[in-house]
C-alpha cells in the first residue's frame, strides 16, 4: 500500500499531484493551510474512492508542524512517500527585504521541509524505507535579480536534500529533488510576487504532477537524485 504525504496540497502543484496520485491508486495524507479549496479537493478525491486524510497546518508556524504532522500520521495511514511541495516567493532587492519577510520565506521553503522530514523519517525507518521528494527550482542554480531570497532558499533546499540522502541511505530512505523551471501556478498571483511574465509557455501543474508520479514509481533499488524539468522555451 502506497501512502503519499503531500504538503501545499490545496491548489497548484500540490492539488494536481494529489489528483494524479489518487488516480494511480495512492492513499493520501494532505497538508495545507485552512481554505475552502482544500476542503473541496478532499471531498472531490474521496468521491473517487480514494482514502484521504487531511491536516490544516500553516507551515509558516514552526510550532504547528511537528504536532500536526504527527497527529495526521496516527490515523491509520503511515507515509511511504513524502512530497515536500509547499513554498512561497518574495520579489525585491535583498538590500530592501524586511527581516521578517526573509525569515518567513526561509521558514516556508526550507525550515518547514526540515521539520516535516524530521517528523516522518522515524516512520520511514520503521517501515524499512521510503521516498522523500523535495520540490525545488532552477533558481537554486542561477542568480535572478529581485529573486535573491528565493534563490538562496532553494539552493539551501537542494543541499539539504543531498545531505539527508547520504544520512538516510542506510535506512532505505531515498531522497529526490525535482528542480523546476517556471510553472503556471497561483504563486505568480500572490501579494509577495511582482512579475509580468507571459505564463502560457510555462510548465503546467499537471506536467509537474506526472513527473512527481514518475519519481514515485521508481523501484526501491534505484533513485533519481535530481531531475530537472524546464519549459521548452527556457528560463523566464
Amino acid at each position: 500500500m502506497s501512502v503519499a504525504l503531500i504538503t501545499g496540497a490545496s491548489r497548484g502543484i500540490g492539488a494536481a499531484t494529489a489528483r494524479t496520485f489518487a488516480a494511480s491508486g495512492h492513499q493520501l495524507l494532505l497538508v495545507a493551510r485552512p481554505s475552502a479549496d482544500f476542503h473541496r479537493l478532499a471531498d472531490e478525491l474521496r468521491e473517487t474512492g480514494a482514502r484521504v486524510e487531511t491536516a490544516e497546518i500553516d507551515l509558516s508556524d514552526p510550532e504547528a508542524i511537528g504536532p500536526g504532522v504527527r497527529e495526521l500520521c496516527t490515523r491509520g495511514l503511515a507515509p511511504t512517500l513524502v512530497v515536500n511541495n509547499a513554498g512561497a516567493a518574495w520579489t525585491g532587492p535583498l538590500a530592501d527585504m524586511p527581516l521578517d519577510r526573509w525569515q518567513w520565506l526561509l521558514q516556508l521553503n526550507l525550515t518547514s521541509v526540515f521539520q516535516v522530514c524530521q517528523t516522518v523519517v522515524p516512520l520511514l525507518r520503521a517501515a524499512g524505507g521510503g521516498l522523500i521528494v523535495n520540490v525545488s527550482s532552477h533558481a537554486a542554480r542561477n542568480a535572478f535579480p529581485g529573486w535573491g531570497a528565493y534563490c538562496a532558499s532553494k539552493a539551501a533546499l537542494a543541499s539539504f536534500g543531498r545531505c539527508l540522502a547520504e544520512e538516510e541511505r542506510g535506512h532505505g530512505i531515498r531522497v529526490s529533488t525535482l528542480t523546476l523551471g517556471s510553472v503556471n501556478t497561483p504563486l505568480w498571483d500572490s501579494e509577495t510576487v511582482q512579475s509580468s511574465f507571459d505564463r502560457r509557455a510555462m510548465l503546467s501543474v499537471d506536467q509537474v504532477a506526472r513527473t512527481l508520479l514518475f519519481l514515485a514509481d521508481q523501484p526501491p533499488q534505484q533513485v533519481v537524485e535530481d531531475l530537472t524539468l524546464m519549459p521548452a522555451v527556457g528560463a523566464f
